[in-house]
């Protein structure tokens, strides 16, 4: 049998990691587990990981503790393939694909696919796409892209541990601010919501030029607040997307989870108002293009009005 390729993409904190460990519970589904990604194991150790996935119970799969769940794999990606891979300071595009590069890239996802034996095979990547670069290693791979409110991923970058941008944008491992957007960081003496803010509009603005060069029949759009108010609505989407069906076996692994909408402005608690006036005012095009302005407008009403300049 030989597998089809589908890869998850999103910027990071976006609810890819909640799309892509549902979809991984359709039993034609194969993918790279946690497990493979901390230890240098022989590819023949994934051969059960679907089976195991859907079968061990829930509190050995959730995140936040010991457990076992598909990965986006980036230290195996390292010893595999290349850094390149794993931490580009840019966006990886199709001249980006040397002999050697394809060569290690097609044997990583081949092997486990070929070992796993899903019609399938499913990974995640976060931060740059990538697209170009898997879309020109495998022709037929179909993209699945999670996006999410700019305002809400830039409260979430701001509260992980792991966040770069504490360490200022010329260090922060996403390459240099163009001159627009380091003078709306400075202006606003330097917020580093806003420069989280600036993280996710470089990179939605690099998934929007990706997306023109892929086919659109190869190419699905995914808000999470359109998952988490209708998530079987959008799985079903998902899943014909992928040329799969809605089964008992994933039927039951949809019903392990309970989606919470509730928080998809949590950031108007986390961050100060200046902040999320500061973040509207810099992302209103982008999150416009994603019709995020509805909520923006509801924001504006809440909050007292902004001085005009000039």
């Amino acid at each position: 049998m030989t597998a089809e390729f589908a890869f998850v993409l999103g910027t990071g904190r976006c609810g890819s990691t909640l799309v892509h460990e549902v979809l991984a519970r359709h039993p034609d589904i194969g993918f790279l587990s946690n497990v493979e990604d901390r230890f240098p194991l022989p590819v023949q150790a994934g051969r059960w990981n679907n089976d195991l996935y859907r079968q061990v119970p829930d509190r050995f799969t959730r995140k936040g503790r010991l457990r076992f769940a598909p990965s986006e794999g980036y230290r195996a990606l390292e010893r595999s393939i290349s850094t390149e891979l794993s931490t580009p300071c840019r966006d990886l595009l199709a001249e980006d694909v040397t002999p050697w590069l394809d060569r290690r890239t097609r044997s990583f996802f081949e092997s486990r696919a070929t070992v796993q034996g899903k019609p399938m095979f499913l990974h995640k990547f976060t931060g740059w796409p990538r697209s170009g670069f898997l879309d020109r290693i495998f022709p037929r791979a179909k993209f699945v892209h999670v996006v999410r409110d700019g305002r809400a991923v830039a409260n979430s970058f701001v509260q992980m541990p792991w966040w770069r941008g504490f360490e200022g944008p010329d260090s922060w491992g996403w390459g240099p601010l163009s001159e627009a957007d380091r003078k709306a960081w400075e202006d606003s003496d330097r917020s580093f919501a806003v420069l989280a803010g600036l993280q996710w509009k470089l990179l939605i603005e690099a998934f929007e030029l990706a997306r023109r060069q892929i086919p659109e029949d190869r190419w699905l759009e995914i808000r999470y607040e359109d998952f988490v108010a209708s998530p079987k609505t959008t799985l079903e989407s998902a899943l014909e997307f992928l040329d799969l069906s809605w089964n008992d076996t994933f039927d039951a692994g949809f019903e392990r989870y309970r989606f919470d909408a509730g928080r998809k402005e949590a950031f108007r608690d986390d961050l100060g108002i200046q902040d999320v006036a500061r973040l509207e005012q810099l992302l209103e095009a982008p999150l416009g293009r994603y019709d995020y302005i509805e909520s923006m407008s509801r924001t504006a009403e809440a909050s007292p009005p902004r001085r005009k300049r000039g």
